[in-house]
């Protein structure tokens, strides 16, 4: 587990955006990407988009209509997967979670066919045009889309707070791992925090 979880998260300012990964039907129980603990992080996710709906962004990760339709090792890991391709994927299952649903507009929506949120996106673009200035992370795979969107954020110099209580994978194992690699390695770039921490600290009049 991370040495160093911050009660006070420092950098939360009317310019922060939180920025949720892939809290999607898709990774729900019962769906075909089964995150078991989603549900567990749900409402402490919930709860920091509502503080601020209105910047938050949800990521939704899409695949493709069909394997051939990417590049790479993509096509071979989509024809392991075809049942999750458009071709035979309920599009309905593409959709957020419904208590986060319920927030867009005012929240926005971004839609990436890879792990990264910054890849193939619009998120870029819309964090210059906000003069975004911190990145509140939380979502889900903590090991897989989360760690990929952090990392890319941190190249591209954004501050990332990230709530550990508010992410969600399905090994634990991975995310202990992934808690204990940013708490130790990424000290001066990721800030771990709590849900608790970040409603007290970014309150209304931020």
């Amino acid at each position: 587990m991370p040495k160093a979880i911050a009660s006070h998260p420092k950098g939360l300012t009317e310019r922060s955006v939180h920025l949720c990964v892939d809290m999607q039907r898709l990774f729900a129980p019962g769906g075909p990407w089964p995150t078991p603990w989603m549900e567990r992080v749900l409402p402490a996710i919930t709860a920091i988009a509502e503080r601020h709906a209105g910047r938050t962004v949800f990521s939704r990760f899409i695949p493709p209509e069909k394997p051939e339709d990417m590049p790479g090792r993509w096509r071979d890991y989509y024809r392991r997967w075809r049942e999750v391709t458009g071709e035979h994927l309920d599009p309905d299952l593409l959709a957020l979670m419904p208590p986060l649903a319920a927030l867009v507009p005012p929240a926005a929506v971004i839609d990436k066919p890879v792990y990264s949120a910054f890849h193939g996106s619009a998120l870029k673009s819309r964090l210059r045009q906000r003069q975004v200035d911190t990145l509140v992370v939380t979502g889900g795979e903590t090991d897989v889309c989360v760690l990929a969107t952090v990392l890319d954020a941190v190249d591209l110099g954004y501050p990332v707070i990230l709530v550990t209580d508010a992410l969600c994978s399905s090994s634990d194992a991975g995310h202990d791992a992934l808690m204990t690699l940013f708490g130790e390695r990424f000290t001066l770039q990721v800030e771990l925090t709590t849900a608790e921490a970040v409603l007290s600290a970014w309150s209304a009049r931020h």
